[in-house]
Order: C-alpha cells, then structure tokens, then sequence
C-alpha cells in the first residue's frame, strides 16, 4: 500500500486509513452538528487524528463537506449504473431499476444522503459551480428513462418534468423519515415505491 508522510513527522498514514477516518468521523459530526455546528477540530479528535494530520488531506471544512457530496453523489452513480446494466431497454423495467437503487441508497446510505441533501445550502460558490454538474447528472438518469417510455407511449404523464420532479423526490426524502426496524423492509419499501412512481409516469404497459 502506498503512504504519505504524516505531516507530524509521526510516520506514514495509510493512503486510505486516514482519507476514510477522517470521512467517517466528518460525517458523524455532521449528521449530529450540523456544517455550522461542527468543528473541525472535533473531527479531527473523532477520526483519532492530529488537527495538521486532517489539514494533510483536506485543507479546511468547506474542502471535507465538498470532498464528502462529491463522493456521496458518485457512489449513488455507481449504484444506479450498477442497477441499470442488469436490465433492458425497456423503460418501465429501467425506471424499477432506478428506483430500487435510488430507495436502498436513500436505506442504506441514509447519513450520506442526508448530508448532501441538509448541507448543500453550505457549500461556497466555487463548490457549487464545480458540483452542479453531478446534480445535473442525476436528474438527467431520471429524465432520459422518463422521456424515453414517453416517446414510446409507456408513460402517459402529461408533464414528463414535473412527473420526473414528484418521483425523484419521493424516493429521495426516504432518507428524512426512515427508521430501521420499521415495519417495512427494504424490499418492501422497493416494492411500494416502484409502484407509486409507475402511477406518477402513469404506465400503461405496451
């Protein structure tokens, strides 16, 4: 494994150990503190890490909270590209797909959901800039499957756009309310959210 020199003198940092303590404490703090209410000190003191040891990786907290979204939003990527590669063209078995990974993401991943969701508002201007595009990009995963099954009379929602807005959201504000050990499961809340989505394109089948 390669490894970079702990700006301590105190001997190598694994190359993933101390990036991943320090995401992994960041994102504690932030799911309980708030962006505003964190420090980056009580980061550095939850990752087991030197205050110079996370400035090594991430140069202030508005770098960590960019670092950490950015991540968040291309592991929900690979989690969708990874859905839709198991399915056809068909749209409304595309749509299925999608949101099965959308909801066991939103499950799953539900503080890193969360974070990039609540703390967005927090990012400085030249993160947003930068970032906007992977907000582009996962409404564009939505729209193009929506558009297509609408093209091809699958879907019969008069306004593909607002139909693309109601299911997308719906299926990511699981992670505001969800509660594990809830009465449902995933699979159960896959199923039931694939059918409310399928209702808002108003599928009709061929």
């Amino acid at each position: 494994m390669s490894t970079a020199v702990s700006p301590e003198g105190n001997g190598p940092i694994p190359r993933g150990g101390g990036r991943e303590a320090i995401a992994t404490a960041a994102r504690e703090v932030f799911q309980e503190r708030g962006y505003h209410g964190a420090s980056i000190r009580d980061i550095a003191k939850r990752a087991g890490l030197s205050l110079s040891a996370l400035y090594y990786w991430h140069p202030s907290k508005q770098d960590l909270l960019a670092a950490l979204i950015e991540d968040n939003t291309l592991d929900y990527f690979r989690r969708c590209d990874e859905a839709l590669a198991r399915v056809g063209d068909d749209p409304a078995a595309r749509l299925v797909a999608l949101v099965g990974a959308t909801v066991e993401y939103r499950v799953e991943r539900q503080t890193e959901s969360n974070i990039s969701n609540r703390e967005w508002r927090n990012l400085e201007p030249e993160h947003t800039t930068r970032l906007r595009e992977l907000r582009v990009k996962a409404t564009t995963i939505w729209s193009d499957i929506i558009d297509a099954g609408v093209e091809q009379g699958i879907f019969r929602c008069e306004h593909p756009v607002d139909a693309r807005r109601a299911a997308q959201a719906a299926c990511n504000a699981i992670a505001e309310w969800y509660r594990p050990g809830g009465t449902l499961t995933t699979a159960e809340l896959v199923d039931h959210y694939s059918r409310i989505v399928l209702r808002i394109v108003d599928h009709r089948g061929r």
